[in-house]
């Protein structure tokens, strides 16, 4: 009897270690007390983009395809398919692809992408602290109510640039440190145009830009006393008024005023421009964006070129250094049906503008559309002049309108340059013509 006691205690000891055993092994294990790590997506991602021209090799698309093997490496499983596009037909290949359900993942994104409804919004992918660290005027154009539907990746503007040759051989001091008043900007102007032949006719001028939709080249001097083109928080339509049309008599006066720009300025278009001042050596200042800077380092080492320097927009009444730019690269994503394929999406957008990404932008001879990274272009005085005037460079407004009040803006201010209408008159026809789009 004492026996069967006995192995009785001794079976519920071993039951009881059994149990004890389990537990412990359990929660000693440290497989037992890892999560298991999170699934991640695998697969294909497909990216459209435009060409960015490296300055160095002159390849139109290795930024990107560059950046996309690194992404490849770090990310076992995701096979990234790259689409180029070009400038003239992709956007009517985007609009063709939303139509077919033939969408791309991650597609450029710009102030007048066609249907931002068929973008994810990014909101619960981005912590406020990732999107402080970028520049306030770069997620403009990716914010539309209130709802953040793209990041962006570059940026750039527009400075103006001088033929010192032609400064030197007039005897005309370039400005201090880049900066010069309107006043300033239109005395050296007039001692640059000049009769080189002494036919009574002047063949060099201190001055040309031309007038067309989507450039803004003479914006700078247009919006230098102030003028606004949007009220971005009421999100109406704001170019109108005294500053706008002091803006664009400065533009005006060049021509008839202070007699500083060829008898065609605003009928000349970009090409012709373009080739008076670096061909013809005939235009002592011209303005256009950033890439400008290793065109002409590149035609000066050929011995094609001539010496030069950049400077900044002339001070109106604002005081400050003012351009308009719609130079920021940004990319969205089309909607998704897997959530997991969308945060691979965002991990990549969010890889092109670390820091790692953002150095290399030096290769196109663009900006950072991030803040504290100040160590670009260093050895570069003239990019690195530019890229401190990014704090006064205003982007085109991101409105569904923007082409068309593009359009008409330029279209009413070339005919006040031809003198076809008075600069108030332009504005306010330009105010008729913009309101008559919403009504």
């Amino acid at each position: 009897m004492s026996m069967r006691k006995g192995e009785g205690i001794v079976a519920m000891l071993l039951i009881a270690f059994i149990v004890f055993w389990s537990f412990y092994i359990h929660f000693n294990d440290p497989d037992s007390l890892t999560e298991e790590p999170e699934e991640c997506y695998t697969g294909i991602i497909r990216v459209w983009d435009y060409p960015r021209l490296n300055v160095d090799t002159g390849s139109r698309y290795s930024w990107i395809q560059e950046r996309i093997r690194e992404f490849e490496k770090k990310n076992p499983g995701v096979y990234i398919d790259f689409t180029p596009l070009d400038w003239e037909s992709g956007p009517k290949k985007i609009e063709e692809a939303i139509k077919s359900n033939e969408k791309p993942d991650i597609v450029p994104i710009s102030f007048n992408f066609p249907c931002i409804d068929e973008l994810e919004v990014l909101n619960e992918f981005l912590e406020k602290e990732e999107l402080d660290e970028f520049k306030f005027e770069t997620l403009k154009p990716v914010i539309y109510n209130e709802n953040i539907i793209g990041l962006p990746f570059m940026m750039t503007t527009y400075t103006m640039y001088l033929n010192l040759d032609l400064f030197n051989e007039r005897g005309v001091s370039p400005p201090l440190d880049g900066n010069w008043t309107y006043e300033e900007f239109v005395k050296k102007l007039e001692e640059l145009t000049f009769d080189s032949d002494n036919d009574g006719i002047n063949d060099h001028f201190g001055f040309t830009s031309f007038v067309e939709p989507n450039y803004y080249n003479l914006w700078g001097i247009i919006l230098s006393d102030g003028a606004e083109i949007m009220d971005f928080k009421k999100n109406k339509y704001k170019f109108y008024g005294d500053s706008a049309i002091k803006g664009v008599q400065r533009v005006v006066d060049l021509k008839y005023k202070y007699k500083v720009t060829p008898d065609d300025f605003g009928s000349l278009g970009e090409k012709e421009c373009w080739d008076m001042f670096i061909k013809d050596k005939k235009i002592a200042v011209y303005p256009t964006g950033s890439w400008g800077v290793k065109v002409l380092e590149d035609l000066q080492n050929k011995g094609e070129g001539f010496n030069f320097d950049i400077a900044n927009y002339p001070l109106g009444d604002e005081k400050l250094p003012m351009a308009l730019s719609n130079g920021v690269a940004s990319f969205g994503i089309f909607k998704q049906e897997d959530k997991k394929k969308v945060e691979t999406c965002v991990k990549f957008l969010k890889f092109l503008s670390d820091e790692s990404s953002q150095k290399t932008l030096e290769e196109l001879g663009v900006f950072t559309v991030k803040k504290g990274i100040n160590d670009m272009y260093k050895d570069n005085p003239k990019m690195k002049r530019i890229e401190e005037t990014l704090y006064y460079t205003k982007i085109v407004p991101k409105d569904e309108n923007w082409k068309s009040i593009d359009v008409i803006l330029q279209d009413e201010i070339k005919k006040a340059v031809l003198n076809k209408k008075t600069s108030k008159e332009a504005i306010e026809e330009a105010k008729r013509r913009v309101e008559n789009l919403t009504r």
